[in-house]
């Protein structure tokens, strides 16, 4: 394999360490460098297309962590702006970044990033509740992880906040916005199935109460054929007996109070709108 390709698999910027495990060698470093290859720094080298984000952690010897490494694991996340939670061994940051220290694990062999696990420990050390929430459940809804390895690393007090977390994770759940209203009803007394299957309807995303239909939808402006088909399977649904109420990103992201009241008012448990 030569430099450019290795350079590539690195996501165009490496360490010396990580190139080494791709079978490169000092000479091939030297040959590169003068055909192109950038060295910002002694022992670390980059293509010319690299992220300056990314030749910035490998310059900080920092490792993407929490919230800021989910996009690299496919995890769900609430909040993809604010500042970068990145990992030093000494907890360093810099230019408003989110420090975290402590690795159980290696970290990814080719990119600055923490192993899955300890990106999920300090997501839930750091994270309100919906956020780190999320995060978990996506990780453990597709196998990745267990409830069982997070917990025995959560001992003690001071991680009091973080189990409680992993006591809402549940399975089954097909988007963050399930996992939230899901999340949000129980915590309220409601009881909640998950992906019921109505016949003539389908499956609804959630059944509170055995009567009320909630579906939720994570477009911010769906399409006109995809509406009338939903509205269809709504009518579907109140005609077989259930209410329906339908939600969106912004509802059940940015104004779960005012959902959450609305569904108590349909279920008879007052409050009424917010």
């Amino acid at each position: 394999m030569d430099v450019f390709r290795a350079l590539a698999i690195c996501g165009g910027a490496a360490r010396r360490p990580a190139l080494a495990r791709l079978g490169i060698d000092d000479a091939a470093l030297r040959r590169a460098v003068r055909a192109g290859v950038l060295q910002p720094v002694r022992g670390l080298y980059a293509l010319p297309t690299a992220a300056p984000d990314q030749v910035a952690l490998l310059q900080h010897r920092q490792l993407l962590t929490c919230s800021s490494a989910a996009p690299f694991y496919g995890l769900w996340c609430v909040n993809s702006a604010g500042p970068l939670h990145v990992h030093h061994r000494r907890g360093e940051a810099f230019g408003g970044q989110a420090g975290h220290y402590g690795l159980l694990l290696e970290p990814h062999p080719y990119r600055p990033v923490a192993a899955l696990g300890d990106v999920l420990i300090h997501a839930l050390r750091c994270l309100p509740f919906a956020e780190a929430l999320v995060m978990v459940e996506s990780a453990v809804g597709r196998g990745d992880m267990t409830l069982g390895f997070l917990r025995d690393r959560l001992p003690g007090k001071r991680n009091g906040r973080a189990r409680q977390v992993l006591d809402w994770v549940d399975r089954g759940a097909e988007s963050l916005l399930e996992t939230l209203a899901r999340t949000y009803f129980r915590q309220a007394g409601i009881s909640v199935e998950s992906q019921v299957y109505i016949e003539g309807v389908g499956y609804v995303d959630l059944l509170l109460e055995g009567t009320l239909v909630v579906e939720l939808d994570g477009r911010h402006h769906g399409e006109w054929v995809q509406v009338k088909k939903d509205q269809r399977r709504d009518n579907v649904s109140v005609v077989r007996g259930y209410s329906v109420l339908r939600y969106y990103y912004d509802d059940v992201v940015h104004h779960p109070a005012r959902m959450l009241a609305e569904v108590l008012a349909v279920l008879g448990r007052t409050p009424g709108p917010v």
